[in-house]
């Protein structure tokens, strides 16, 4: 419901303390009094803004939608805090900055990057776009209180957005070690499970061959198992076709030459498997007595057997520690705040922890040799990160990754590009604003590329500008390769 404003309503309001009367005049015949009853919305996130609101009485709720979720990011109210709660805001002046709402949309012309609702029964003093800029233009005392209340209101965001982007970043990173190591150590547990039975058989077939053999024979062994280790007389099935036959015609010369067994079935398995084939075992048969080429053989395959499975805890572990070593370079878990950045290892450590995410995507790199330049490692990982992550979106999940980095007069360069639908000429002017962005609710908040701009100019004294056209869209970040860095 809409009433009638008075001036006896706006007097009392601290944003107003400063007007004269005859300011509060023209506000009492230009703004409106809206009523909200308890749980009432007054705008949506997303909403295009129309109207700066000053609370009178009551409270209004502000809230932004994270991943799905409603989240409270601020409360504005009649009464507001206690005064000198607001850092950068005078303190006669801090319960002011939490009375208003809707200012920041209206300077931008964007839409309202929060949702509000009533939380009880609430008055508003409302403004449309054209009395809030009437009333800068009139009232240049409401200034004192709305440019740092402003100010206040934007690093209070950067700094949500900043932890949540941080909070994110682990998630990425641990939701990214957890599906690269899924596979290693599956193969890593299978492994040593299968080392434990491999390890056993080969002990029973060792103590039957050394029962058995004799010292010429054990000598023969002995020297084609190592060749064989070495890769001598391997010969792997080329497809799954041609294992198959391997494993029929080594079961059937081991049914040939050392009777029917039940074991034969799996030693001709592991022997096909690892490319023993039957010119090698020919030649153990004319090597070693007909009595005791059974347990010849029982102890080759188990020999290769336990090597093979050995070679996959390896290779296993080998991966595991490359995920562990990218998981430190894109962190910095173990290194100073500021350093000389290898780019490219930074860049392909990104690319390592969103792999998840880049499964269908094709990736091209142009990596030019480049001194390191000087640098927060983790922050600009994070800025590749939301580069990487915007271009992936941009593309649905799906197209070209351009990942290049070169010099250009004193500076590296650093392109990220896509072959998504591009960004529209209107909009990309304010990709960098704060709040502005072009996903849909819930899935931004509008501050990523306003902080990488922040990491990269402020931080590093560098830039970052965005070419976009349909198909091809490229973010190129400058960076002084010598330079001196923001300490603060």
């Amino acid at each position: 419901m809409t009433l009638v404003l008075t001036v006896d309503d706006i007097r009392h309001t601290e944003l107003f303390a400063d007007l004269d009367d005859r300011q509060l005049a023209w506000l009492g015949d230009t703004g409106r009094v809206v009523e909200l009853a308890d749980r009432q919305v007054l705008f949506e996130e997303g909403e295009r803004a129309t109207h700066f609101y000053v609370v009178l009485t009551g409270e209004l709720i502000i809230t932004k939608t994270i991943d799905g979720r409603s989240e409270i990011y601020g409360r504005r109210s009649g009464a507001g805090p206690a005064a000198g709660s607001i850092l950068g805001v005078p303190a006669d002046r801090s319960a002011a900055a939490h009375q208003f709402t809707g200012e920041l949309p209206l300077l931008i012309g964007g839409d309202y990057v929060a949702g509000a609702a009533a939380n009880g029964p609430t008055r508003l003093l409302a403004l449309d776009r054209d009395a809030f800029f009437e009333l800068l233009a009139r009232c240049p005392q409401v200034w004192r209180v709305l440019l740092p209340a402003l100010a206040w209101r934007i690093r209070t965001f950067e700094s949500q957005a900043g932890r949540r982007s941080m909070l994110e970043g682990l998630g990425t990173l641990a939701a990214g070690l957890a599906h690269e190591l899924n596979n290693p150590s599956a193969v890593l547990l299978g492994a040593a499970n299968q080392l434990r039975a491999a390890v056993r058989e080969l002990a029973g077939w060792s103590t039957r061959w050394g029962e058995l053999a004799v010292p010429d024979e054990a000598r023969e062994l002995a020297t084609t198992v190592t060749a064989l280790l070495a890769g001598d007389g391997i010969q792997k099935p080329a497809d799954a076709l041609a294992a198959a036959e391997a494993v029929d015609d080594v079961d059937d010369w081991l049914s040939t030459r050392c009777g029917d067994d039940p074991a034969n079935g799996e030693l001709a398995a592991i022997l096909a498997d690892q490319g023993v084939g039957l010119p090698v075992l020919e030649s153990l048969a004319d090597s070693v007595r007909g009595s005791v080429l059974p347990a010849a053989v029982g102890c080759l395959s188990q020999s290769m057997h336990v090597e093979a499975l050995v070679t996959d805890i390896e290779e296993a572990a080998a991966r595991i520690a490359a995920l562990v070593r990218s998981t430190k370079a894109y962190s910095n878990l173990d290194r100073a705040a500021k350093q000389q950045v290898d780019l490219v290892k930074g860049i392909e450590a990104t690319l390592a922890m969103l792999a998840p995410k880049l499964s269908n995507v094709r990736i091209r790199r142009d990596y030019a040799d480049l001194p390191p330049v000087p640098g927060y490692p983790s922050e600009l990982n994070q800025v590749w990160t939301n580069l990487i992550d915007n271009a992936v979106d941009a593309m649905n999940g799906r197209g070209e990754l351009r990942l290049a980095v070169h010099q250009e007069a004193g500076c590296a360069v650093v392109e990220v590009g896509d072959n998504g639908s591009g960004v529209p000429p209107d909009v990309l002017p304010k990709l960098f604003l704060p709040f502005f962005t072009t996903k849909d609710i819930g899935r931004g908040t509008g501050l990523g590329l306003h902080l990488t701009r922040d990491v990269i100019t402020q931080r590093h004294h560098g830039s970052i500008d965005v070419t976009s056209k349909p198909g091809d869209t490229t973010f190129a970040v400058r960076l002084p390769i010598q330079g001196v860095l923001d300490h603060g």
